[in-house]
């Protein structure tokens, strides 16, 4: 089914355009001198409303004015008005471009309108006679001047959109590496300073631990949230070093991979894909990747079960990611957000998107981001 045409403001420029002209043309045949049939106002209609697609169809706007035009003149004695259609059209074929088809039309034209103009004053004095004869070719030679002077300056201006577009790209481009070269700068600073002295220190807590228990000793709960909060630490960091390392941005392509990562973390993941699969823009797919990530780690971490299903779901306006699984989060609790789940939504919201995450009531836990995008 062909889909239908969408009206712009240049098309109601343009009927607003036709109206007022065939009321200034109707209005010259119905008060001039000659009498006009309505087989006449017809053709004079219609060379008018030919004028509400020269936007859109400009040559044939052109021939169509031409025409009837033409046939209105023979039929008649038209005053000058009534080569108003054809002027117009003329300079919207010219400030399209079709420079050559234009003065096509317009010289024979010309020949046509002097000689038409010389045989109606052939009783006057033979200057005054050439002089009235002359006079339509200014108004041709003006519209198409016009048109050409319109040209030229939307081509000036596309030009200057062209570089400036190019300009605002280039400082993007300028923008994004620096912005990469500065995040390698700090994983290597993080990873040279935070990375050894949690190391350090998981290490010796986890040998305290050992010693602790192979000497039959009850180990402290102090060394205990020690242990943990250094395993936490480190993979944190860890976590925080790949995205800075990450100069190609993940995206929803990665999901095998990171599902075989989840697996092997111990959580049989499986993932489902509703519409059709398209290339996203790259922040869009990049926060996507990484709301599912986050959410299979807090499983791993936090759910207490060793099963996840992820959905994507591809819209025409927006892509949806959500995570479900079948853990012991209860309805009635009310975990405090972590930087994980902050992070989410900081991502979500940046793009615009809404983020739900929420205990299920029949057990469990959902994160479900709504990510806004456009099809093009």
């Amino acid at each position: 089914m062909p889909s239908p045409i969408r009206l712009t403001r240049g098309d109601a420029l343009d009927t607003a355009l036709a109206v007022g002209v065939a009321g200034f043309a109707l209005a010259d045949a119905v008060l001039g001198p000659h009498d006009t049939g309505v087989l006449d106002l017809g053709l004079l209609l219609a060379s008018c409303a030919a004028l509400v697609a020269r936007s859109r169809a400009p040559l044939v706007v052109l021939a169509a004015t031409l025409a009837f035009g033409l046939a209105y003149t023979l039929r008649t004695d038209p005053g000058p008005v009534a080569t108003v259609p054809v002027l117009v059209a003329l300079y919207t074929a010219v400030a399209a471009g079709h420079r050559i088809a234009a003065v096509s039309v317009a010289g024979p034209l010309l020949v046509f309108a002097v000689a038409d103009n010389l045989a109606s004053v052939s009783d006057l004095p033979t200057a005054r006679a050439w002089q009235a004869a002359v006079l339509p070719v200014g108004w041709f030679v003006a519209s198409v001047v016009l048109g050409e002077v319109t040209r030229q300056r939307r081509a000036r201006l596309a030009l200057v959109e062209a570089r400036a577009t190019e300009a605002e790209r280039t400082r993007e481009e300028v923008a994004l590496r620096r912005a990469g070269e500065e995040r390698l700068r700090i994983a290597r600073d993080l990873h040279d300073s935070l990375t050894h002295q949690i190391s350090v220190i998981k290490i010796q807590a986890e040998v305290a631990v050992h010693l602790a228990r192979k000497r039959g000793e009850d180990v402290p709960d102090a060394l205990l949230a020690v242990l943990r909060a250094s395993r936490d630490a480190s993979h944190e960091l860890r976590t925080t070093l790949d995205v800075l390392h990450d100069d190609a941005r993940p995206g929803l392509a990665r999901l095998p991979e990171l599902v075989r990562s989840a697996s092997a973390a111990g959580v049989r993941t499986t993932v489902a894909v509703d519409g059709d699969t398209v290339p996203l823009p790259a922040d869009v797919d990049a926060t996507a990747y990484r709301i599912v990530q986050e959410a299979l780690t807090n499983v791993a971490r936090h759910a207490g079960t060793d099963t996840a299903r992820v959905s994507v779901g591809y819209g025409d306006e927006t892509v949806t990611v959500r995570i479900d699984d079948d853990g012991m989060a209860h309805p009635d609790s009310d975990p405090s957000p972590g930087f994980g789940l902050r992070g989410m939504r900081q991502r979500t919201a940046a793009l615009g998107g809404t983020l739900r995450a929420q205990p299920r009531p029949n057990g469990g836990f959902t994160v479900e981001a709504v990510l806004p995008w456009e099809r093009r």
